[in-house]
């Protein structure tokens, strides 16, 4: 998969390249990734690629030719990319999506700075993306964000297909709680059930304390759910402890 990132601070992306998920991936040849400095498209001395908006005169706006002439670049020896520009006024990314992008032979994030992009970028963008409702100064943490929920879903790129397949939200519920050694931390016990190296009685306790966990903590991802007969029977499993609580 190829993955290109247009920004005005490609030193941003130095160590996110080299370390973790990603830069296994570049290492291992599972990601291409390429980052832009859209400055080199400027013509100017100070290589400006914000101006004022017209109208308002309030807050920078980056200008439409270096993104042009970047593009236009571009498509002398690539094929045309998908091209997302992170925004708050484009849908909410979330697993799903994230999925979706994996899919693509070739995603390109444009980072706008300052109040924007000029309206004629969005000419090339095939979607706007959001991760939530509110806004920071620029796209570069945004796209880091999608890029790497990305590529964990490109095959081999996380070492173990399992982990992927029991993040949270990968099958709609939030993920079960982990613990790790000592057995006992100030009063705190792992659950005996996870000591027991009963497979099967593991398997229906992880499942269990899922579903509790999405319920208390996203009921609107348990709502949209189909639950499976292992799921109904957790559920009622659930229900009988209380009562015997």
């Amino acid at each position: 998969m190829n993955i290109e990132v247009v920004t005005t601070i490609p030193e941003l992306f130095d160590q996110f390249k080299e370390y973790g998920i990603i830069g296994r991936a570049i290492k291992t040849g599972k990601i291409n990734f390429d980052v832009i400095n859209l400055r080199n498209y400027a013509h100017d001395l100070h290589k400006t690629t914000d101006d004022y908006a017209y109208g308002t005169g309030v807050g920078m706006v980056m200008k439409v030719e270096p993104v042009f002439e970047m593009f236009d670049e571009y498509l002398k020896s690539h094929q045309r990319p998908w091209i997302v520009y992170p925004s708050p006024q484009g849908e909410t990314f979330d697993q799903s999506k994230a999925f979706e992008l994996s899919q693509k032979n070739d995603v390109m994030f444009i980072c706008g700075r300052y109040e924007g992009v000029d309206e004629r970028i969005m000419s090339i963008v095939d979607e706007e993306i959001s991760i939530g409702d509110f806004v920071i100064s620029g796209g570069e943490a945004i796209t880091m964000v999608f890029v790497e929920a990305m590529a964990r879903m490109i095959p081999g790129v996380v070492g173990k297909e399992v982990s992927v397949e029991n993040d949270s939200f990968f099958s709609g519920l939030l993920d079960h709680a982990n613990y790790t050694r000592p057995r006992s931390y100030r009063g705190m016990d792992v659950p005996e059930v996870l000591r027991s190296g009963d497979h099967a009685k593991v398997g229906k306790y992880l499942l269990k304390d899922a579903i509790k966990r999405t319920i208390e903590k996203r009921p609107d991802l348990f709502l949209k759910r189909d639950l499976s007969f292992e799921e109904k029977a957790a559920i009622i499993a659930l229900l009988r402890e209380k009562k015997e609580c």
